[in-house]
């Protein structure tokens, strides 16, 4: 087993484990070939997930044009199986209480930011090579993942690192799909070995609203949960505020995003019964999920004052 990894990388997360690492780039086509070279199967996880950059051309390079190089990198070496990390983001809103599916239809037009918009154009490629050149992939599409090891961390390790420390006294009415980072890694495996070609599945766990999961991390760690329900249209001028202060400080990434509070306006809720149908999964409950990521990220100094 391969993985390809920048040459300046935090290679923690797979310092130990029995791969052969190859230093490269997404977006060089050459590092592309010789990392799937000889494979038999590819897992194309990275991605550049922010939801504010400064470059929003970069991302794009990045989440879609780096993705269909490597697709074809991988059509062009023979490889017999391919597992495509999408991500719940390029889905549409659902009516439904108990969330969207597979099938709930969305367009480009309806994706808010540059992280959505890349990898709803990302998976289209993708699916555009499955149809056209028959691209042996599967995609799966990740909800929120929490959890250990979350080195970055992610924009969701983030919210969840703040609301540990007592950082965030409000909340905004919003709600995500809460699912263990394990659990996601399992979904994988289980889509490269049970996956239909050319299908995608929905890799999530529990559906909570931005409250009970303020709350579950007040539980864990013993601090009181927010009070206030902060309208979004308070929100989003400090928002503003505070991406012209990024800009301003270097592009350091702002604490709250316009694009952020834009995605909060809608519950983002969806169903994973297809991939515990057709793929076996079972995921763990949220507040695992959530229990594990508090308890990772202060042994590992993240919620230092």
């Amino acid at each position: 087993m391969r993985v390809l990894v920048r040459e300046a990388s935090n290679t923690a997360n797979i310092s130990g484990l029995p791969v052969e690492i190859l230093h490269g780039d997404l977006n060089d086509q050459n590092a592309l070939k010789n990392a799937v070279k000889g494979a038999e199967g590819v897992f194309h996880v990275a991605a550049d997930y922010r939801i504010w950059v400064p470059d929003e051309a970069a991302m794009m390079r990045t989440n879609l044009d780096a993705t269909r190089n490597l697709m074809l990198a991988a059509l062009e070496a023979g490889v017999g199986r391919i597992v495509y990390t999408s991500s719940v983001a390029t889905l549409g809103g659902s009516p439904d209480p108990e969330g969207g599916d597979e099938s709930t239809p969305s367009r480009l037009e309806d994706m808010v930011g540059p992280y959505k918009k890349s990898k709803f154009l990302a998976e289209e490629a993708v699916s555009a090579l499955i149809r056209e050149r028959d691209l042996p992939a599967v995609i799966v599409n990740p909800s929120t993942p929490i959890g250990p090891r979350d080195i970055k961390p992610t924009p969701t390790g983030r919210m969840i690192v703040e609301a540990a420390k007592g950082n965030m006294p409000g909340y905004v009415d919003t709600g995500l799909n809460i699912v263990h980072v394990d659990d996601v890694a399992d979904g994988h495996l289980a889509a490269f070995e049970k996956g239909r070609i050319g299908e995608r599945y929905i890799l999530g766990g529990r559906n909570l609203s931005l409250k009970d999961i303020l709350g579950v991390v007040a539980g864990v760690t013993g601090r009181p949960p927010p009070k206030w329900r902060l309208p979004h249209g308070i929100v989003l001028p400090i928002a503003h505020i505070a991406e012209w202060g990024a800009k301003l400080m270097g592009n350091s990434e702002p604490f709250v995003t316009v694009d952020g509070v834009k995605m909060s306006k809608k519950y983002m809720y969806f169903k994973s019964s297809k991939a515990r149908d057709e793929l076996g999964y079972a995921p763990r409950p949220a507040e695992q999920s959530i229990s594990d990521a508090i308890r990772w990220f202060e042994e590992n100094g993240y919620l230092a004052s």
